[in-house]
């Protein structure tokens, strides 16, 4: 028996080393770690526990048979963050370049079943060469499968991908599907075809950190959620993510005690100025909401006319979704829309109530966004606000205009409570180009037009666009003072913690995608 447990203790060691000395060296010496270094940052220290380890293939095209792969090329298990239960897969690029074959693709699969079935988090740590060119359409009926369940469990329980190197080819569907994308500054890419491709097939020239490195794949793509200067940094990212979220769609986000205060916060009326013609920083306004002033943004390069991310609220779990007036005065266009709506369906899914505060003057025009789709794009936000379930309050800080004052979670889209501040306004265009559109005649027939047209601008302010309107035909449930928006909020989520809402019986909508 000793010699069979020195066997057993032999085998683990050189699973546990990868592809050997070297190759960690190599895969240091590049600025990354290797995969259970990155597992053993992610998760709580000591909770990890290996699934499969001694997993081997099972072919031997070209020659794979005969060469050692140990683990198959990625690791697997579960284990915890801050004490609940995760499951996780990470690739290592120190055996076949992580390159994955049909056992590391089975070894995944299992992983995300064995999450599914136990209601837990799934995090997919990404640094591959990607498929095992040696086992031909085996290697691709592998990338199929993963695909499906990232599907087919999506709203199921949170999909968390990690990119910490290359993600190329069809390799990039699987993180396309899940709920966040992390990326490594410098050493992560992303793209379907690299610059060599591009280069032969088109004739531009690009590098691989220009074509899909981190911070193009945030800000101008939107691909990426996340991104972080180093391995160790996002890793801790993705920690304080989970955080937010409930492990599974049958859970309550995770609640944290706080001591809610009541106290007003006049601050507010400092940074939100009554005209509306003048910038802030709605997220000034956000931290002045939530807990302790813990926010934490998606995708906070993409898309910046619009802000969507985690908060608290006196201890509960929200997910805040503002306009950003510092940007394109805050209007909506087809990369808002689509950084909206799908944030609303991802809270949706797994029970995190919903704060929309708006401040919009409508849907950005032009030819380029008419041309884009904007139609298509806008119309996402109206079907996602409708079809979520879980609590959905807005508070109007300033303007609401037009077609996105409907979109942006008014009453007649399902919102359970509608609150404006007083100085807000509420119409279907702002009262300058209405009144221009509505006095057109009496304007052009003033002896003095300029003076005239300032009157019937304030006219039409006060006695169609002021939120009092609004309310009196029910559409604004109360007028609130700003200093008590917080308080207001917290009593909102406490009067709507027990929500149900029950839809028609569908397989499924069909969205504006």
């Amino acid at each position: 028996m000793e010699d069979k447990i020195f066997e057993l203790e032999d085998r683990r060691r050189k699973i546990e080393l990868g592809g050997g000395d070297r190759r960690i060296l190599q895969q240091h010496e590049k600025g990354k770690l290797t995969a259970r270094e990155r597992i053993e940052i992610l998760l709580d220290e000591g909770t990890f526990r290996e699934v499969n380890p001694f997993a081997a293939t099972r072919t031997s095209y070209l020659g794979t048979g005969e060469v050692e792969a140990p683990g198959e090329g990625v690791v697997t298990g579960y284990g915890t963050i801050d004490g609940r239960t995760v499951y996780v897969f990470a690739q290592d690029f120190t055996v076949f370049g992580g390159a994955l074959g049909e056992v590391h693709a089975q070894k995944i699969v299992k992983i995300m079943d064995l999450a599914v079935k136990n209601g837990a988090p799934i995090i997919g740590l990404n640094d591959s060469g990607g498929a095992r060119i040696q086992e031909g359409v085996v290697s691709l009926d592998g990338y199929g499968h993963i695909f499906y369940r990232n599907s087919i469990y999506s709203g199921v329980v949170p999909q968390i991908s990690a990119i910490m190197g290359p993600c190329a080819g069809g390799a990039v569907y699987s993180p396309a599907i899940t709920d966040f994308i992390f990326m490594v500054e410098g050493t992560s890419q992303m793209f379907i075809t690299g610059p060599k491709v591009i280069e032969t097939v088109t004739g531009e020239k690009i590098s691989s950190e220009d074509l899909g490195g981190a911070r193009v794949q945030e800000s101008r793509s939107g691909v990426a959620h996340f991104t972080a200067p180093t391995e160790e940094e996002l890793l801790q990212a993705i920690r304080r993510l989970l955080g937010f979220l409930p492990s599974s769609q049958r859970d309550m986000p995770p609640y944290r005690e706080h001591s809610f205060s009541f106290e007003e916060d006049d601050r507010l009326l400092e940074i939100v100025p009554v005209d509306g013609t003048k910038v802030y920083d709605v997220k000034d306004v956000i931290e002045r909401l939530v807990d302790d002033g813990d926010f934490l943004e998606v995708q906070p390069l993409f898309a910046r006319n619009a802000v969507v991310g985690f908060g608290r609220i006196g201890g509960y779990v929200t997910g805040m979704i503002a306009n950003q007036p510092k940007f394109m005065a805050g209007g909506l266009d087809i990369d808002s829309s689509d950084k909206i709506s799908r944030f609303i369906r991802f809270c949706d899914s797994f029970n995190i109530p919903l704060i929309t505060l708006e401040d919009v003057t409508g849907f950005i025009p032009g030819i380029k966004q008419e041309h884009g789709g904007i139609i298509r794009h806008g119309a996402k936000i109206l079907y996602a606000y409708s079809e979520a379930t879980v609590p959905k309050i807005t508070v109007i800080l300033r303007k609401a205009y037009g077609g996105a004052y409907v979109a942006l979670n008014s009453k007649a889209i399902g919102a359970d409570l509608v609150y404006a501040w007083p100085a807000s306004e509420i119409a279907v265009m702002g009262p300058e180009g209405a009144a221009s559109i509505i006095y057109a005649k009496e304007i052009a027939a003033s002896p003095d037009p300029v003076q005239t047209r300032t009157q019937l601008i304030e006219e039409y302010r006060e006695k169609v666009a002021n939120p009092y309107v609004a309310a009196g035909a029910g559409m604004v449930d109360d007028v609130i003072h700003p200093a008590q928006t917080r308080r207001k909020l917290y009593e909102a989520l406490e009067l709507l913690r027990h929500k149900s809402e029950n839809r028609p019986s569908k397989k499924h909508g069909n969205m504006p995608l």
